[in-house]
């Protein structure tokens, strides 16, 4: 009999694994120390051996993903390392995959089909909110429980963007996606935000609804240059009954432009809830209805949170609702909440460090004019870089914040000490995955730099770049846009048009034009950026040779 496997004398792990993908392989464990069933994931390396910026983006995601609490994404328990592997111990998950339900009845129920991506749905607003994107929604990642609730899968083995490529996942070997519901801007540019998960969530409803992949072909590359250039051929060309609301929110979800598609998963999740209805037995995956689903019965309550009485006569048509209804959304919370505040939106890990932190910074706060000492900044920088170095980010992130806030009535916003205080954490809650909280950090040091020391200074350009990152991974394409272009015209007018900086600049506006469908767009900016590089540096110059390449994957593009 062969040894079982252990990891950190606590996880038990059963012969073989449960499955292995692209980018990582699950097993089946228990965790001995509390005697439950886990899941352990484990990264796969493409080329066998350990990757150090895989390894680094599999934390940075890990960390994100753990702060995504939804009751449709599987908890994270543990994160490691084994034999140089690294691992994230998760909820064990019962049920079906909604790929193996389209494989036994082939088109699912039209309710249960809209059901499914309904819950999808409000685990991506959760997610998207929390700045993660799945980048590999599909059948197989869609769990259905038997109380009929969906578990999102695999979020931990998402890849982040990299931070000094902004708009280009580094490759490793592996494809980040599935080709048959990989949006077009993935394909083209490995470029991903929220609404290349919508693009991917309509090819698994079209699937669920039609028993088809929108479209097929005998190999990957036939599938993604379809996804690139083919139009999909209306659900209801399959299903007459497709009701003609949610055959055009469909081809909504799966047209080429990312900023054609709806807005926001919230906004799908509307559109999507009135076709919610009939949720019928369905057999083999669902428990016996009448046996009690605590689930069921803590959203039957929660759906009435906000709505105004109803009477007894109406019970029925609320029953009904409940089988579709999902947790409400909680708003968002910032630092500056109060300990109040973060112990009612935070978990308990989180409202500890955050009460810690903010223990800390007002220990630190002693001086007589209201602020802390130059002393006091510097110990509170070098606590945040020993967080840092544990991963814990959230933590840092508040320490800092609150050291600016003391720092600043101190001796002032502008003062440097101050400054690299605001930049540090600004670059923490960026690294945390934090974007649209860094987004405005980074904006006001612009703003201030620009009036301390000019507008062209390094510093003033860097923050200014950081804040359209921010925008950039937070999905806001057009904006980062804008931002990229004014400081474009900034840079050529400081550094001259043939600056490695601005070059550069010009190569990233490119990519992300490729990756927003602006093809036209991306093919000027990147020819004339093609040009000048020759001209400047020569035909066999390695950037040339990238831009190239980008050219050379644009549709329709003629070199």
């Amino acid at each position: 009999m062969a040894k079982q496997t252990v990891i950190d004398d606590r996880y038990e792990l059963q012969p073989a694994p449960l499955g292995r993908g692209g980018m990582g392989e699950v097993w089946a464990g228990r965790d001995t120390k509390l005697d439950r069933e886990v899941a352990v994931k484990f990264v796969r390396f493409p080329e066998g051996s350990t990757d150090e910026e895989l390894v680094r983006r599999f934390g940075r995601e890990s960390r994100i993903t753990a702060r995504l609490q939804h009751p449709g994404v599987p908890t994270i328990f543990d994160v490691g390392t084994h034999q140089e592997r690294p691992y994230l111990v998760m909820q064990r998950v019962h049920g079906i995959s909604v790929s193996d339900l389209i494989s036994e009845n082939g088109r699912l129920p039209l309710g249960w089909a809209v059901a499914i991506a309904a819950q999808t749905c409000s685990v991506l607003t959760a997610a998207h909110q929390a700045q993660l994107v799945h980048r590999d929604l599909k059948p197989g990642n869609l769990m259905l429980e038997q109380d009929g609730t969906v578990k999102v899968l695999d979020f931990g083995l998402a890849v982040a963007l990299d931070v000094a490529d902004i708009s280009r996942v580094t490759r490793t070997g592996q494809a980040i996606g599935t080709p048959a519901y990989m949006a077009p801007e993935q394909i083209l540019s490995a470029t991903s935000s929220a609404r290349s998960d919508l693009y991917a969530l309509g090819c698994v409803l079209y699937e669920m609804l039609t028993g088809q992949h929108v479209f097929s072909g005998s190999t990957d590359y036939l599938m993604m240059n379809k996804q690139v250039d083919e139009r999909p051929l209306p659900a209801r060309r399959h299903r007459s009954e497709i009701p003609a609301g949610l055959d055009a929110l469909v081809i909504a979800l799966l047209d080429k432009e990312p900023d054609n598609r709806p807005d926001s998963a919230h906004a799908v999740y509307d559109r999507l809830l009135p076709f919610a209805a009939d949720l019928e037995m369905l057999p083999g995956a669902l428990a016996d209805p009448a046996t009690p689903s605590p689930t069921r019965m803590y959203a039957s309550v929660l759906s009435q949170v906000f709505r105004p009485g109803r009477s007894p006569e109406d019970s029925g048509e609320q029953e009904a609702s409940t089988e579709r209804t999902n947790v409400p959304e909680a708003g968002g919370s910032e630092a500056e909440t109060s300990q109040a505040d973060v112990s009612r939106t935070s978990n308990p890990e989180e409202a500890a460090a955050s009460a810690v932190a903010r223990a800390e910074s007002a220990a630190a706060s002693r001086s007589g004019r209201g602020g802390m000492t130059r002393e006091e900044m510097e110990q509170i920088k070098i606590r945040a870089t020993s967080y840092v170095k544990q991963s814990r980010h959230g933590q840092a992130a508040e320490l800092l914040r609150a050291a600016v806030d003391s720092g600043s009535r101190a001796f002032g916003s502008t003062d440097s000490e101050v400054i690299n205080l605001r930049l540090e954490w600004a670059n923490v809650l960026f690294e945390g995955g934090e974007y649209s909280r860094a987004e405005p950090v980074y904006r006001a040091l612009a703003t201030d730099l620009a009036q301390r020391d000019g507008p062209d200074a390094e510093l003033v350009f860097r923050c200014r770049l950081h804040n359209a990152t921010c925008h950039a991974l937070g999905g806001h394409t057009s904006r980062a846009l804008r931002a990229m272009d004014s400081l474009l015209s900034d840079e050529q007018r400081a550094f001259g048009p043939d600056d490695p900086r601005t070059l550069e600049l010009r190569r990233q506006i490119g990519l992300l034009q490729q990756g927003a469908g602006r093809h036209e767009d991306a093919g000027a900016t990147l020819a004339a950026l093609l040009e000048d590089l020759v001209r400047v540096h020569g035909t066999e110059h390695p950037t040339a040779a990238k831009v190239r390449e980008l050219l050379d994957e644009l549709p329709g593009h003629k070199r």
